[in-house]
């Protein structure tokens, strides 16, 4: 038999009617079984809500049975835990009472005598570290550039001393130099004093540090390290800028009632209002370095002398007794600085931080007096430092 829509053969075909009856047929099951399962639903809710409290306390107590097997295990660890701790801790304490016994035996047993270095090595190491400052002072040139000796009766003239072809002046000169200048031949000194040390095993009382966290990174800055009271400089501790800032203006020239001094580096007058931080006290602090390391080498420096940076180090450099005596090596040196170094910090401090401009005026007026008032006239010597004399 053949289907009118899809032309196919098939052996079983239903009539319209038919249909009808199955489809009534399937209905009455469907509602049959709906009722069934509506009186089963029922029966069942009815039977669960006479159990439902014991299955909710049942519930209530498996929960607080595994709270408390996580409080057990986690007092258990804590347990190990401390069982841990108190074996390190005996046995800390077992440690530190060895260390006390033997701290006592030690304390028993005499302690020797300093063992003496043969003078033999000592003088090879002080000639070995001459042969390297003699080097040091040819790398960065340090001559007195200048001057004039004694001739005819006639008293001679000082020079100018350098370090890598740039003059350093002394501290009254200063303003005479723009801040670059200032600012690159002390990063010269500052290095050449630093290698100097170095060879030399001696320990400054102030120490140089740079903005950028590494040696000759960034800009220079000078404290106190710790030290005794002698000097007056241990309770410099404070960094202060060993370099001038090119941004301040130079002084009006047009004005012609004051002196025709070009002031380039206005920062070396320390301000009123933040003394210390200045350039002219962190100056102070390096001109006391290579005061205390001239005293470590034999070397007199007296105060009217310590502004004279360069000449010091060549004294030292030239010294006879250099590299016999340091920080590092045998015979040592006490800590910086000892009371038999007489020059004091505050002293230097004000002899550095003298205005200049006064001073000139000063021995202008002193010309001009007459020479029944010599007593106790500030008088200016070439370098800039102020000499009293008591008559």
């Amino acid at each position: 038999m053949d289907c009118k829509i899809c032309d196919m053969k098939q052996r079983q075909f239903y009539c319209e009617r038919c249909l009808k009856t199955h489809l009534r047929d399937f209905r009455l099951q469907t509602a049959h079984f709906v009722s069934d399962r509506d009186e089963q639903v029922g029966r069942a809710s009815k039977a669960l809500s006479s159990i439902g409290g014991a299955r909710a306390r049942r519930a209530d107590v498996a929960s607080m049975q595994r709270r408390v097997d996580e409080l057990m295990h986690g007092l258990t660890k804590l347990r190990k835990d401390n069982e841990r701790k108190r074996d390190r801790l005996r046995m800390l304490r077992e440690t530190i009472a060895t260390r006390r016994q033997t701290l006592s035996a030690a304390r028993l047993v005499p302690m020797p005598r300093e063992t003496q270095v043969p003078g033999s090595l000592t003088i090879s190491i002080a000639r070995a570290r001459a042969v390297l400052v003699q080097e040091l002072v040819e790398v960065f040139n340090v001559v007195e550039v200048g001057g004039r000796p004694p001739i005819g009766g006639k008293a001679g003239t000082k020079g100018e001393w350098t370090v890598g072809d740039l003059i350093l002046p002394v501290p009254g000169d200063i303003r005479r130099y723009p801040p670059d200048h200032i600012n690159a031949v002390i990063t010269h000194t500052v290095h050449f004093v630093g290698l100097l040390t170095f060879y030399l095993g001696i320990r400054l009382p102030f120490e140089i540090t740079w903005t950028g966290k590494k040696l000759g990174v960034g800009q220079p800055w000078i404290g106190a390290t710790r030290g005794s009271e002698s000097g007056g400089w241990a309770k410099w501790y404070k960094k202060h800028p060993l370099h001038l800032s090119s941004s301040i203006q130079p002084a009006d020239p047009s004005n012609s009632s004051k002196p025709s001094i070009p002031v380039t580096s206005e920062s070396y007058v320390e301000p009123a209002q933040e003394p210390q931080t200045s350039f002219t006290t962190a100056l102070a602090m390096l001109l006391y370095n290579v005061s205390y390391l001239a005293f470590t080498q034999n070397v007199d420096v007296p105060l009217n002398q310590a502004g004279d940076v360069l000449s010091n180090l060549w004294s030292v450099c030239c010294s006879s007794e250099l590299g016999r005596r340091s920080h590092e090596t045998q015979p040592f040196l006490p800590p910086p600085t000892p009371p038999t170094f007489a020059l004091d910090f505050n002293q230097l401090l004000q002899a550095t931080t003298a205005n200049p401009i006064s001073r000139t005026r000063t021995h202008k007026t002193r010309r001009r007096s007459s020479t029944k008032l010599k007593e106790r006239i500030p008088e200016v010597d070439e370098d800039g430092w102020d000499l009293v004399e008591d008559m």
